[in-house]
């Protein structure tokens, strides 16, 4: 979710016309995989903000406190398997034998949008507060607090190509028979203070709110494990793609918060 690479397309001789409906079916797939994304990601600022959809983090149909806690762990495993899975190096070579790399990226968002679905829609509160902020001006700015973080996700994803992240820059390449040139390493806007802008925005999110109930806690404490073994994970990859360019970076530039962590 942090990557900082970029591709540069180069052009490479145009394709027969038959092959001209297959480009076409990739460049569907990807937008409508892009389609499916935003929705989700614009579901999740309101499931977890709880602001306009009437399924969110804490309103739905509760059951038993200890199901409840089951199934909410199984739906964020099933969407970290997913996540991190598909994410490594290992899958995306498996891919490209089975289907035109094009199609690599979009099929990752696609997933883990229906990942994020299903846990939108299967997820089961626990009401029980852990903590209130009752002084109104301290409850907006945690509430404000949770906005800021899913801003910081999104500029931080256009810092990096937004498209290209989600899959649209490598289906439009595809249609127009353009080739990606080798990634290269780099560090716009936020990537010079901090590694991962993006999961830091994330926690700011998950955690920023003027009440905090059970299931909420839960939600928050596990998906930062989470992106915390997401980041090592990350990492391993990078330095393994970029070497001791990495290690420089990564030994200059703190990881969340600049001279802290």
């Amino acid at each position: 979710m942090s990557i900082t690479l970029q591709h540069q397309p180069v052009v490479r001789p145009a394709l027969t016309f038959s092959s001209k409906v297959a480009r076409s079916l990739v460049l569907a797939y990807g937008g409508g995989a892009y389609l499916v994304f935003l929705g989700t990601f614009l579901y999740a600022i309101a499931f977890v903000t709880q602001v306009i959809v009437p399924k969110t983090i804490d309103k739905g149909v509760t059951g038993a406190p200890l199901q409840a806690l089951l199934v909410n762990l199984v739906l964020l495993s099933l969407f970290a398997i997913q996540h991190s899975g598909m994410a490594r190096q290992g899958f995306k070579r498996l891919f490209a034998r089975c289907a035109t790399p094009a199609l690599e990226r979009s099929t990752y968002v696609l997933l883990a949008s229906l990942s994020l679905i299903l846990l939108f829609w299967q997820w089961q509160p626990i009401t029980t507060e852990v903590w209130r902020i009752n002084a109104p001006a301290l409850a907006l700015a945690a509430t404000a607090g949770g906005f800021l973080g899913w801003l910081i996700v999104l500029y931080s994803t256009f810092l990096i190509s937004h498209f290209e992240l989600f899959g649209l820059t490598q289906v439009i390449s595809h249609f127009f028979g353009r080739l990606a040139a080798p990634i290269r390493f780099r560090t716009p806007g936020l990537y010079k203070v901090i590694r991962h802008p993006i999961y830091l925005g994330f926690i700011v999110a998950f955690w920023s709110t003027p009440v905090m109930t059970l299931g909420h806690l839960l939600f928050a404490a596990v998906t930062t494990a989470y992106i915390f073994v997401g980041i090592w994970l990350e990492e391993c990859d990078l330095v393994a793609l970029f070497g001791d360019e990495y290690r420089r970076y990564k030994a200059k530039v703190a990881m969340l918060l600049p001279k802290i962590l």
